[in-house]
């Protein structure tokens, strides 16, 4: 009889099957098994936990798949039996035996997952493993019975994320069940227990690429001024400039990344609203932060008001920008995990997020809301500092002086390059302890 299973499920038996000559490391299975996505070791675990299961095998006596202690696991069922696939479902094949152990009810299963929820990480492995079993039973027997049960939340959302790794499981309501807003606490607990080295790496990748985006554009920007007619700019400008990009990069990669890199790893049925809402709030506090932060320091310091000096609008439409383009080019990962495209791919989500910050940017700046640029335009004149004033990047593009067109182009080459730089920290995959080093 066939028997559902998720396809990265399916990936990974057949990955084992076909190297079963030797054991496969964790390192190797993740390299081809999950190579455009990044999952945790726990999500390993389970899959061939899972396998086991539906395969009918026993982890201490293991007759399919055997774990190989800090480097993997080796498929070990010897009789398989090869076939040229002509579309037939006929042929003899390798199958377990059936277990003739007694099936337990829906209602001992439950009673199992809420003893095991409530004893925390000691039995999560029980627990998840529990859940996935009632999944396969029967999801809304099981919910029904689940709460009915008092103190129920953690049980719940286990049942909630464990729906993602079982094929056919059915829908897993929460703010409709009672006490889902609990169980929503301890389902972000759970993900971000799971995930939360790897949010960390891909928050300090994006901090780090925003840094060396606005090193860049800075010195773009201030050899662009060098060279532009009527500037007496020196070469100094370029290392000022530079130094102004590395904050301001750094600032709203570090904001707007981690916004994006929780809400992949929190949100799965709703990931592109999650993005797009996440960017946009982290984008708004950064911004409004960074620039409350630079009020500060300028009336302090040099006596200095912008009134225009509120980043709030400009963080939260790079941020909403950012978490669109981001979603739009990187699909759900099935099954969880958070995208990491490698190549090509990893060049096309670059270049989409890329676009559309240049496109929010021009918003802004449409909006009468400079970036990083105008923003240095602005200080250099009330502080009367020609080597800063960007007024002679109008001639380049014929205006008088730093006009709209300059503005406009101006914040679009800003948008751009941090929208690069942001993805490519974004998506870059994280080392794990194990791995071979290049």
């Amino acid at each position: 009889m066939p028997i559902a299973i998720i396809p990265k499920y399916f990936d990974l038996l057949h990955f084992l099957i076909t190297h079963r000559r030797d054991a496969v490391s964790k390192h190797a299975i993740f390299t081809h098994v999950w190579s455009d996505v990044i999952v945790s070791d726990g999500a390993l675990s389970q899959a061939v936990r899972i396998l086991r299961r539906t395969l009918g095998d026993d982890a201490r006596e293991p007759r399919f798949i055997r774990t190989v202690p800090r480097h993997g696991y080796q498929f070990v069922w010897a009789e398989i039996i090869e076939e040229i696939d002509d579309g037939s479902t006929g042929g003899t094949r390798a199958e377990p035996e059936p277990e003739a152990t007694l099936v337990p009810s829906i209602g001992a299963l439950v009673t199992e997952l809420l003893i095991f929820s409530a004893q925390g990480r000691a039995s999560a492995d029980n627990a998840r493993d529990v859940a996935e079993r009632l999944h396969a039973r029967g999801t809304a027997e099981a919910l029904a019975h689940l709460v009915a049960q008092p103190g129920h939340a953690r049980a719940l959302a286990l049942m909630r994320d464990a729906r993602w790794t079982v094929a056919g499981a059915g829908e897993v309501p929460l703010f409709t069940s009672p006490g889902g807003l609990a169980a929503a606490a301890a389902l972000i607990q759970l993900r971000l227990a799971d995930a939360g080295r790897t949010v960390a790496s891909r928050w300090a990748g994006a901090a780090g690429a925003g840094a060396m985006g606005g090193v860049a554009a800075g010195v773009c920007g201030g050899i662009a001024l060098l060279l532009s007619p009527s500037s007496n700019a020196q070469p100094q400008v370029v290392v000022a400039l530079a130094a102004i990009g590395l904050a301001a990069g750094a600032i709203g990669a570090a904001g707007i990344g981690a916004g994006l890199a929780a809400a992949e790893a929190l949100a799965r049925s709703r990931r592109p609203l999650a993005l797009i809402v996440c960017g946009a709030v982290a984008g708004a506090l950064v911004g409004t932060a960074a620039h409350a932060l630079l009020r500060v320091l300028l009336d302090s310091l040099f006596g200095l008001t912008l009134w225009q000096a509120d980043g709030t609008i400009q963080g939260l439409i790079l941020g909403a920008a950012a978490g669109t383009a981001y979603a739009s080019a990187t699909p759900q990962p099935p099954g969880g995990g958070m995208a990491a495209p490698v190549g090509r791919r990893r060049l096309v989500v670059v270049s989409v997020v890329s676009l559309g910050c240049a496109l929010a940017a021009i918003l802004v700046a449409s909006l009468g809301h400079p970036l990083v640029g105008g923003l240095v335009h602005d200080i250099a004149r009330a502080s009367r500092s020609e080597q800063l004033v960007l007024a002679p990047l109008g001639h380049i593009v014929g205006e008088p002086g730093f006009g709209p067109l300059t503005q406009t182009l101006l914040d679009a080459f800003e948008g751009g390059a941090f929208g690069a730089a942001l993805a490519w920290g974004l998506t870059r995959r994280p080392r794990r302890v194990g791995d071979p080093v290049d």
